[in-house]
């Protein structure tokens, strides 16, 4: 299985014949790219096995596993959306203003699910004719990068392409063009070139591991051997349901046969020694009910135990006394999205990084301040706000008021709570200084005070 990053060259020049050569390669790992797809949508291959004889049960039951470790864990680790902050107002309000014009949560969201399913998912950086920033993300199965050969490994061109009529279209992105180019009688055709301000190549690639491998791989054969006993545990109930009636002894016709089908009733009598002689009786399969059942719960927990996601229907995850407890028990969860949540952050300097440069060129930014945003990944489990409200109080006069409503996480944006905290502290004391005429506020008290004296 063949799932490391392409190499070329840093010195040497990206011609057609190159792109073509990396497609190719690229065409060959499509197979695996389906395969994961297909175990995502259900598709799976107990499906298309080979066709049992008519007289034989054949079903073929999917439980779709790889779904729910997907959706379960991206659940866990993106359901609540990153938080993307910046010490500077301004610049907070223009990365604020860009997620949403992109819809960048869901736009997140579907690279980090991408990821999970291929083992990396892209992302493009571009801009549109009013010269607005926008990304989109982008399927590996219509998408690659070429990495160069030095130790940093940098970018060196992206390509994305894609089939119209049995014609291979596509475009090249490197660190300062963007080549349109078709497939014309086999060999591929650079056409339009144009320049690019990004200051690097505009693509960035998502991992969820170093070994670029589905949340999901480790248990596919788990999942294929889970498919396969539980359909036939399936079958088993349906030879039971459709069991063979013995008769020895007696010689039926076929429209005797026929009514004791059709009506379910047996009635058949002889003389004494005939009947001592005459066996009626259903023809049972052995039961292997208990030996199924045993695999297939060891196999489930198998399943679970390696790809490290927790089992959410689960007794134990219902009767979790604490949120201690349950901690613990999605803590193997917690190591795999910890693990993911540094892979995805690399991606999102990338991003910021490019977009900050066209930002630089407009004078609106400096071009690195993308170094000073912080990422807040918050996990998507249920929160104890007593306990949370708790620990927050007993933070006063240790940390700073922003790392202290960080704690809650109710809070989205600690620093704009501290400014609506202050505001209202500004409207208090200014409704006590001032009366309902806006003239200042005088204690009557004092006023008398300063006539004894």
């Amino acid at each position: 299985m063949e799932t490391n990053p392409f190499i070329f060259p840093e010195d040497e020049e990206i011609t057609e014949e190159v792109v073509q050569d990396f497609i190719e390669q690229h065409q060959a790992r499509i197979p695996r790219y389906r395969r994961l797809k297909n175990m995502y949508i259900g598709d799976h291959p107990i499906k298309h096995q080979d066709k049992k004889p008519d007289y034989k049960p054949d079903n073929r039951l999917v439980v779709n596993f790889a779904k729910y470790i997907v959706d379960t864990f991206n659940g866990y680790f993106i359901g609540i959306p990153v938080k993307i902050q910046h010490d500077d107002k301004r610049i907070n309000e223009l990365v604020d203003d860009f997620q949403r014009m992109n819809d960048m949560d869901d736009n997140q969201a579907e690279l980090s699910k991408m990821s999970s399913i291929y083992g990396h998912a892209f992302e493009i950086v571009y801009q549109d004719e009013n010269a607005e920033t926008h990304c989109t993300y982008c399927e590996p199965t219509e998408m690659f990068i070429v990495y160069d050969d030095t130790i940093q490994e940098r970018p060196l061109f992206a390509v994305h392409y894609h089939i119209i009529d049995d014609k291979l279209i596509g475009t090249v992105y490197t660190r300062n063009e963007i080549i349109k180019f078709a497939k014309n009688d086999e060999k591929i055709a650079f056409g339009e070139r144009k320049p690019h301000y990004f200051g690097d190549v505009p693509v960035i690639e998502y991992i969820e591991n170093e070994e670029r491998q589905s949340i999901f791989e480790n248990v596919e054969s788990l999942i294929n051997a889970y498919n396969k006993a539980i359909s036939e545990k399936a079958n088993d109930v349906d030879y039971f349901s459709d069991a063979y009636l013995k008769i020895l002894g007696a010689e039926l016709d076929e429209e005797t046969l026929r009514h004791i089908r059709d009506n379910r009733i047996i009635n058949l009598f002889g003389d004494a020694e005939t009947l001592k002689s005459l066996v009626v009786e259903f023809m049972e399969k052995p039961s292997a009910d208990q030996t199924q059942e045993n695999l297939l719960n060891r196999i489930e927990r198998l399943i679970y135990q390696i790809s490290m996601v927790g089992n959410i229907n689960d007794e134990k995850f219902s009767n979790a006394p604490s949120g201690v407890a349950l901690e613990l028990k999605l803590q193997p969860m917690k190591n795999l999205a910890a693990m993911k949540e540094r892979k995805f952050s690399s991606g999102l300097n990338r991003r910021f990084k490019i977009i900050f440069h066209i930002w630089s060129l407009k004078r609106k930014v400096d071009a690195n301040e993308w170094r000073n945003l912080n990422y807040v990944f918050t996990r998507n489990i249920p929160r104890n706000l007593m306990d949370e409200a708790e620990i927050a109080g007993k933070l006063t006069g240790i940390t700073s008021k922003e790392t202290q409503l960080s704690v809650l996480s109710f809070v989205d944006n600690p620093q704009l709570e501290i400014e609506r905290i202050k505001q209202e502290e500004n409207e208090r004391m200014s409704s006590y200084l001032t009366n309902d005429e806006g003239d200042f506020y005088s204690d009557p008290e004092d006023d008398e005070t300063e006539k004894v004296d």
